[in-house]
């Protein structure tokens, strides 16, 4: 009996081991999966392997041009011509410079950089066909680099549509279209490295970085994502040498199609300004103001007749929303309102005293509050301004863009302009006028310094 069990047990373990390699091994697999965790293999995607760039890359390249600069300028033989005006020692000489461009319209609308056309005595537009037009300039941003072309072809051109820079992702793929080192129809693949990039620390403006390769002659060319969409206008890279070393930047296509619809529709770039004044917050600016919060933009300063000052936004309040879109920091601020025009209303969420309010603001013109003229921002003066330096009118200088006086801007940035020409800076709105009419020639200034002397200059 011992043996007969013993047999028995073999068997039954044996048939146990059959049945266990037969269903590991030999059994067809099931359709159903049971698991114990969820799987998100099916969702992502795991490299460039994986996404297929080939019809954005086809759309883009039709509708990506090669821009031609041709500038002249007076060469000097030596220094004392220049200063001395000896014109029979100098002469004029061409320089042509190339960058890139967009077709945004099938008529011929080109969107470009506005350091790839500055100072053009002639541009010429050639398409990926080959073949060349004359351009006309029609508009330009300086302070945004964007600039706005026409050719007159003799076809309906390939355009690009215009893609929501808003909705991109850090981490979406991306293509950057251009004529690097006049290498024309090149086509460089990356990712989104960041978005709303503020270079100057000033928020001025809001890039999207990305490490899709852009070299020289990328200026002005399309950045797209794998739909074929426009959402950038490659601007600059971030590099030592002068080429590609990693980083890019592109001004966002929410900016620049407002832009170039400005420049279309009204011939300038019509800016809103919500009128407020302040500091990005961090760790150390909330130490400093006494709050808690470390990211949105803190008001420390409201614009005279501005649309924030009617609307009953104050000193302290915490911008942490405009509309839809969440406020981290002032390029944030700053990138929303670029999309927007006078008169437009903006739903302002701010926080007061830990408690949200949500403010509808009428967003002001920005000329009637700050106003550039020769490369310098001016600004209304302060109650505090006419209190600080004894003075009942004047305009304030807010910035200096101008490089030809860059090595004066620490001094010139703050002083009160009292007079343009003899003429009494009463009001923003008179020195506007007045430079408005004059154009760019230059002008004498009378100036209360910030020491408080006054001083004559002209610029």
């Amino acid at each position: 009996m011992k043996k007969l069990g013993s047999l028995l047990l073999i068997s039954l373990l044996s048939g146990v081991v059959t049945l266990g390699a037969y269903k590991l091994f030999l059994e067809p697999k099931s359709n159903t999966i049971t698991t114990v965790a969820p799987t998100f293999s099916k969702n992502v995607s795991l490299g460039a392997e994986n996404t297929d760039f080939t019809a954005a890359a086809d759309m883009a390249i039709h509708s990506v041009v090669h821009v031609k600069n041709v500038t002249t300028q007076r060469v000097y033989r030596d220094p004392f011509e220049f200063f001395f005006g000896n014109r029979g020692g100098s002469q004029q000489q061409m320089q042509i410079g190339t960058g890139s461009g967009v077709i945004i319209s099938e008529d011929g609308y080109i969107a470009t950089n506005n350091h790839v056309i500055q100072n053009a005595n002639e541009l010429e537009v050639t398409l990926n066909n080959n073949k060349s037009y004359k351009a006309k300039l029609v508009g330009t941003d300086s302070k945004m680099d964007i600039a706005l072309l026409k050719i007159d072809a003799d076809e309906k051109l390939p355009y690009m549509v215009f893609g929501d820079s808003d909705a991109i992702k850090v981490g979406e793929w991306v293509l950057a279209v251009g004529n690097p080192y006049n290498l024309t129809s090149t086509v460089t693949a990356g990712i989104i490295s960041a978005k709303a990039r503020d270079l100057s620390n000033e928020g001025l403006q809001s890039f999207i970085q990305t490490d899709a390769a852009v070299n020289p002659g990328n200026s002005g060319g399309a950045l797209v994502n794998t739909r074929g969409e426009l959402i950038g206008i490659n601007t600059m890279i971030s590099s030592p040498t002068g080429s590609y070393a990693g980083y890019s930047f592109a001004v966002p296509s929410n900016i620049t199609r407002k832009i170039i619809e400005d420049l279309m529709q009204f011939g300038n770039v019509q800016r809103g300004a919500l009128g407020v004044e302040g500091a990005e917050l961090n760790s150390a600016v909330a130490e400093q103001v006494g709050i808690s919060e470390t990211q949105g933009f803190y008001i420390n300063g409201i614009t005279k007749n501005s649309g924030a000052e009617k609307a009953g936004i104050k000193e302290g309040d915490i911008i942490i929303k405009l509309d839809d879109k969440k406020i981290k920091g002032f390029s944030d601020l700053t990138s929303y309102l670029n999309t927007k025009r006078p008169n437009e209303v903006v739903n302002v969420t701010v926080l007061r005293n830990e408690n949200e309010k949500v403010i509808p603001v009428t967003l002001t013109k920005k000329e009637l509050l700050t106003f550039e003229a020769n490369g310098i921002e001016f600004e209304e003066i302060s109650t505090s301004d006419k209190k600080e330096f004894g003075i009942s009118y004047g305009v304030k200088i807010k910035d200096v863009h101008n490089k030809s006086i860059a090595d004066y801007s620490d001094y010139l940035k703050g002083s009160i302009v009292l007079s343009v020409d003899n003429i009494k800076a009463k009001d923003i709105k008179t020195v506007i006028n007045y430079l408005k009419q004059k154009g760019e020639q230059r002008s004498q200034y009378q100036l209360l310094t910030k020491n408080g002397s006054i001083e004559r200059v002209i610029f």
